[in-house]
């Protein structure tokens, strides 16, 4: 059915039917609701995986920027970074409407914030991890020292508690359809912890598995073009493969991040992280600016939104 065919419907049955005048004032705050929902978060296009693939990148070289090249330590970049995400989560939580430098700028600080916190997790002050012959990075704790499996472990755990946690809430797992709170901040929860875990993922098939940053990089591509594939595939949830790629997407920023910054003798190009940390935030904001002029430009009229309510009215 039209759209233009449903306003006409509409419009035909209110004059016709006085007792349906109510039933249309239902239709059309249930409307409103959808037009919000539509307004918070983004549409998942190529587009937003590019940004995502572009913010966690930026999170991986920002995060060895602030805690390696500037000394500050795994513990001390890790707080000021989650003090960082905790703000522009209030920002974002705090908005009206999808804004796509608000909700950029979240996944980017959960990026900055999940690089120091698995480092933090999973390293400590050996030789392995420090460079340049340093003994220590910072102030205070150097590191847990758990390693990538256990720290992948206990990410796991959580992620998928959180993920139980919004199952018996009853809550939609759809991320344009999160409207609640306490559903947005279930959803931020699993996107901080996914890209903690992300991280894991990334280091160690850069430093453990052998592959390299190159391999690794590669190895994730692979991984998420059977996902790609699988979207053809009705038995698979579309959900499901989402958050695959979601957690996916941020071990390859890592991987792509370390080959930017790493020395040659290690398998990187040896950018370094101010520089490469510059780029990467000058793209990044290119593109949320790209992604604010694209959001204006295709807005939907609130009226559009009625035509799934009146396919759900009958």
């Amino acid at each position: 059915m039209e759209k233009s065919q449903v306003l006409t419907g509409l419009d035909v049955s209110s004059k016709s039917n006085t007792s349906h005048t109510s039933h249309t004032s239902k239709m059309s705050k249930m409307s409103s609701t959808t037009k919000s929902v539509m307004k918070k978060l983004p549409e998942v296009t190529l587009a937003f995986w590019i940004m995502k693939i572009a913010a966690t990148t930026l999170g991986e070289t920002a995060g060895d920027l602030f805690a390696q090249t500037l000394k500050l330590g795994y513990f001390l970049t890790t707080v000021a970074l989650f003090l960082i995400f905790v703000v522009t989560l209030v920002v974002q939580l705090r908005s009206r409407r999808y804004n796509p430098f608000f909700y950029w700028t979240v996944i980017l600080s959960t990026s900055m914030a999940g690089t120091t916190m698995s480092d933090f997790m999973n390293r400590d002050a050996s030789a392995k991890y420090l460079a340049n012959g340093a003994t220590k990075l910072g102030w205070g704790p150097q590191g847990l020292g758990l390693g990538y499996p256990v720290g992948a472990a206990i990410l796991i755990s959580i992620l998928l508690a959180i993920f139980l946690a919004w199952k018996l809430s009853g809550m939609t797992f759809q991320i344009r359809d999160i409207v609640t709170f306490r559903g947005e901040a279930l959803f931020w929860s699993a996107i901080l912890v996914s890209n903690t875990l992300g991280t894991s993922m990334g280091d160690f098939l850069s430093d453990s598995s052998g592959l390299g940053y190159a391999g690794g990089a590669l190895l994730v591509i692979g991984v998420l073009a059977v996902l790609v594939a699988l979207m053809k595939v009705r038995a698979v949830p579309n959900v499901l493969l989402f958050w695959i790629a979601f957690v996916l997407t941020r071990p390859l920023g890592a991987t792509a991040g370390d080959f930017l910054t790493k020395p040659v003798a290690k398998g990187g190009l040896d950018l370094g992280t101010v520089g490469s940390s510059a780029v990467l935030l000058a793209v990044l904001f290119g593109l949320m600016a790209y992604a604010h002029v694209r959001e204006r430009r295709t807005a939907v009229p609130a009226t559009v939104e009625l035509e799934p309510v009146t396919r759900q009215a009958g």
